[in-house]
């Protein structure tokens, strides 16, 4: 199995046969169960509530799925900006996505808090091939701060992901299928960063790779608060560290789909807010949507590196 950064490098490289306004079908699609989380981190711009914050439909689920696989999508994310332990069913989405309709990689991420052995265990046995943890707080007084939740909550999450092993090997040795298991995290600048060390070495040796990220301006939501802290904030989504990508084109409009819990197609990794909705999956198909004309603009405008005027433009424009 290629290693998680491997498959997150090849998603954010726009190829050739993707840099057009109406590029092929994405390989992965990220699709939310629900809109919901039990935590309001500071850097998330989810917890403004500047959507509805929803469960899918099982129904609309169960039909977009086959949708999906039939259009040539062979990743398939229970996950966009939610959390997907909070999804009663997530362990039926799992066995749906992998052993009903085929899909050749299902993949989740999760804070941990919610993702407890029991549960982890039965997702690994339904075939899920890939979790990972959002590991982004140096200690419990932090994490109370910065995710505005109990700090027990802290010891919960972190002792979910050194248990996710035991359990994860489990159903390895008694099945045969070994699904990857990761963690990422947040480099913050500084003293944050010194701090955040200490716990990256404590959980490396239960999971298969750490990866660091940058600290995303969330489609321009969250960026103003977080420079307050005197942390530095990255625009758009440039992928991860050690493999970044230009902000222009922005490989989110070209090669993966994010679909929220009520149907619709959004061109942003980040859409808190609605605004780059750009179909509605409970009315067309996966592909009419993705190759919109309203989307084949927006990705016309990225080809161009000029994305003022756009639903873009608080992002990156600054880029061009």
């Amino acid at each position: 199995m290629p290693r998680i950064t491997e498959r997150i490098d090849a998603i954010t490289r726009i190829g050739p046969e993707c840099r057009q306004a109406a590029p092929p079908c994405p390989r992965s699609v990220k699709i939310e169960l629900t809109a919901r989380c039990n935590y309001a981190c500071t850097f998330c711009a989810r917890s403004y509530r500047l959507r509805e914050q929803k469960d899918m439909d099982r129904g609309l689920f169960e039909r977009l799925l086959p949708q999906l696989r039939r259009a040539g999508v062979e990743e398939i994310g229970l996950f966009y900006l939610g959390e997907s332990f909070m999804c009663s069913w997530l362990e039926e989405a799992v066995r749906f996505a992998k052993r009903d309709r085929g899909f050749p990689y299902v993949f989740l991420t999760t804070n941990g808090s919610l993702a407890t052995p029991d549960r982890l265990e039965t997702c690994f046995r339904n075939g899920l091939d890939s979790l990972k943890f959002s590991f982004n707080y140096a200690d419990e007084e932090q994490f109370e701060e910065i995710a505005r939740v109990k700090p027990a909550l802290f010891a919960a999450m972190k002792a979910n992901l050194i248990a996710a092993r035991a359990a994860r090997d489990r159903v390895a040795a008694e099945t045969g299928h070994r699904g990857g298991l990761y963690a990422s995290y947040i480099e913050y600048d500084g003293e944050q960063g010194r701090r955040m060390g200490e716990q990256i070495a404590a959980i490396a040796p239960y999971v298969d790779e750490v990866y660091a990220l940058p600290l995303y301006n969330q489609a321009d939501l969250v960026a103003s608060g977080e420079r307050e802290r005197g942390w530095t904030i990255t625009a758009g989504n440039r992928g991860r560290l050690g493999a970044l990508r230009d902000p222009l084109p922005c490989w989110a409009v070209f090669t993966e789909g994010h679909i929220t819990w009520d149907g619709k197609l959004s061109a942003c990794c980040f859409d808190h807010d609605g605004r780059f909705d750009m179909g509605d999956l409970r009315q067309q198909d996966f592909l009419t949507a993705w190759q919109s004309a309203p989307f084949q603009e927006l990705r016309a405008a990225h080809l161009r590196r000029d994305v003022c005027g756009t639903a873009c433009e608080g992002c990156v424009a600054y880029y061009a």
